[in-house]
């Protein structure tokens, strides 16, 4: 059992933040976001528009509710969930849209340097065919008021494919 986390000779006293938590804090705000698909299978590349909210929830947790354009001209909104597990030494977390049935479901951990979070997860395969595939979404901190976050996908020939990049820029 990590430290952070209660052991039961300190009965329910509530776990304390690590770095990693203090990593997340960066992601907190209000940011304008410029988005493209790059390379969706029978999509041309498509520039969206879009926004989020960011919070903590406590010390602990990450939430960010975001809104942006969809391909079809409609509005699509998501939530982000990040947390850091000291006992798996991971972060985790999830993803969800109104544009998907799909829950995307987070594990990863920092790049060396810290300054990138690659997020591994797994979700439907672009080839339509009801398979599913490995996702790599990787959130980069460029500034305090700049990150990127890269969308991957793992195809069958054993390469990853960035498909998506979206650029977040502070308002507050």
């Amino acid at each position: 059992m990590s430290a952070t986390e209660p052991t039961p000779e300190q009965g329910c006293m509530p776990a304390q933040p690590t770095d990693e938590h203090a990593w997340l804090r960066h992601m907190v705000g209000e940011w304008r976001i410029e988005s493209e698909c790059l390379g969706v299978p029978g999509m041309p590349p498509f520039k969206s528009t879009g926004s989020e909210t960011a919070r903590m929830l406590g010390d602990l947790w990450l939430v960010a509710d975001g809104r942006g354009e969809m391909p079809d001209g409609a509005v699509g909104s998501w939530r982000l969930a990040l947390g850091f597990d000291p006992g798996r030494g991971k972060f985790v977390g999830s993803w969800v849209g109104s544009m998907m049935t799909s829950m995307f479901v987070y594990e990863g951990l920092l790049d060396p340097d810290g300054r990138a979070l690659p997020l591994m997860t797994e979700g439907p395969s672009f080839a339509g065919d009801g398979a599913t595939a490995p996702y790599r979404d990787s959130y980069e901190r460029v500034s305090d008021d700049e990150r990127v976050l890269r969308s991957a996908c793992l195809g069958p020939d054993g390469r990853w494919t960035e498909f998506m990049v979206a650029r977040y820029r502070r308002v507050r």
